[in-house]
């Protein structure tokens, strides 16, 4: 699949850069041409000559070519390329990318591309766990870029952790898979009729997958994230939930058009999209209430949030404070259940979706929650499945609709996950 593809790789400043070597020398194997943008800095790591022997091209790094004066034209590249590749990526070029900071020939290029974009991220664990990271990961997952998850194991700082860019021969086979779901994808769009499609012919082969705004001038509410459920001042009842797949969700509505009102749970997380309004709540009554006060006014409701099932039956005045040999019980009582509650007073013409997290008897599960909430669809993903559920950027899942038609996906970035669930509520809206 990667045979005559013109491949940018992109080398920015940071200890990996030695992989971009193999990274290139693969392409090259594939049939790539290949050319190489290094920042100042990528230089310090690894030499242009090493690089341009791989490629049989000149290595660029700056605007104008010393000596001729011969100016490197980014626009020229941005057209040329089938896809970019920037790997290692560092915290300041992800940083530089996602707010647009042009200030050297790979960022210009960058900003001037019309081919996919490919992000392979090396750092350091605390820089790759740092909040500003993230969201400067989040953002150019919503330009459409691809984000290469880096690995875990033993760092330049010899710390141990996640930060190492991703082995060369997987950044290539990422790319060998792009590729080819394209082609399959280009195909099944243009020969398949989304009209004559049948209630099990949905697949995700079949995704329409242009920027259309399927969802303009629609209302979409999304619940996100955990709730906290105080026992006092400082503590709580909680759970893992980091909000992305909300998130996620709550972003990608919005770029196909909708207006998005987010209420969101207590997360560590931003925005990036303008036009979304959001909700911050903290428990589950308060989440409740949010919902109760918007649900009229939406036309597809997705309720992504992990909401506590029981809270505290009190809440201490004071912080709680610890007695030797003393035991504390702590009577729980239930919350409001909001699907169940939304699914009794909404209109034959409103769309509601729900979650089910589940870790056994996982199908059996979610067809009771779609009968017992009176859902549209449910979202199942499983605890059982390796990059799946709470605290990861992947999710696995499969859609059932209320007719017990279920619809089978892959693991994928949340983002791509996403665009899956707001494809098929588009598609069957």
């Amino acid at each position: 699949m990667l045979k005559g593809k013109n491949i940018i790789v992109g080398i920015t400043g940071s200890i990996a850069a030695y992989k971009a070597a193999y990274l290139v020398r693969g392409l090259v194997k594939k049939g790539c041409e290949v050319q190489v943008i290094m920042t100042p800095a990528g230089k310090e790591f690894i030499t242009p000559v090493t690089l341009s022997a791989l490629t049989g091209k000149p290595v660029i790094s700056e605007f104008f070519t010393a000596n001729s004066g011969s100016w490197n034209s980014h626009v020229d590249l941005g057209l040329w390329a089938d896809a970019v590749v920037i790997a290692p990526a560092t915290a300041s070029t992800i940083g530089k990318m996602a707010n647009g900071i042009a200030d050297n020939m790979l960022i210009t290029t960058y900003l001037s591309a019309k081919a996919p974009v490919f992000v392979a991220p090396a750092m350091d664990l605390d820089m790759f766990a740092h909040p500003s990271t993230k969201i400067n990961l989040d953002r150019l997952r919503s330009y459409g870029n691809h984000i290469i998850e880096p690995a875990s194991g033993e760092l330049a700082s010899h710390l141990i952790g996640k930060g190492r860019m991703e082995e060369p021969e997987r950044i290539i086979e990422v790319l060998e898979e792009f590729f080819d779901e394209k082609k399959n994808s280009d195909k099944n769009i243009n020969n398949i009729s989304y009209s004559n499609l049948s209630d099990n012919a949905y697949s995700e082969e079949v995704i329409i997958t242009d920027e259309k705004k399927t969802l303009a001038g629609k209302n979409v509410m999304i619940t996100a994230g955990p709730t906290f459920e105080k026992i006092d001042p400082v503590r709580f009842i909680g759970n893992y939930s980091s909000g992305k797949m909300g998130y996620a969700i709550a972003e990608e509505a919005a770029a196909k058009g909708a207006n998005v009102t987010l209420i969101s749970g207590p997360v560590n997380l931003n925005t990036v999209n303008s036009s979304i309004k959001r909700i911050d709540v903290e428990s589950a009554v308060q989440m409740h209430q949010a919902a109760l006060d918007k649900y009229k006014d939406q036309d597809i409701i997705i309720l992504c949030a992990a909401v506590a099932d029981y809270r505290p039956e009190s809440v201490a005045e004071f912080k709680m404070k610890r007695k030797e040999g003393e035991e504390i019980a702590i009577s729980l009582v239930p919350n409001p259940d909001i699907a169940a509650d939304l699914g009794t007073k909404i209109s034959a013409d409103q769309i509601l979706v729900g979650f089910a997290l589940e870790t056994n008897d996982e199908e059996n599960n979610a067809l009771l929650k779609i009968k017992k909430k009176n859902l549209d669809f449910i979202v199942l993903n499983s605890l059982n499945d390796a990059g799946a559920g709470f605290k990861t950027d992947t999710n696995k899942i499969t859609i059932i609709d209320k007719k017990g038609n279920k619809y089978p996906f892959s693991l994928k970035s949340k983002q791509e996950v996403a665009r899956d669930i707001i494809e098929m509520i588009s598609y069957k809206h």
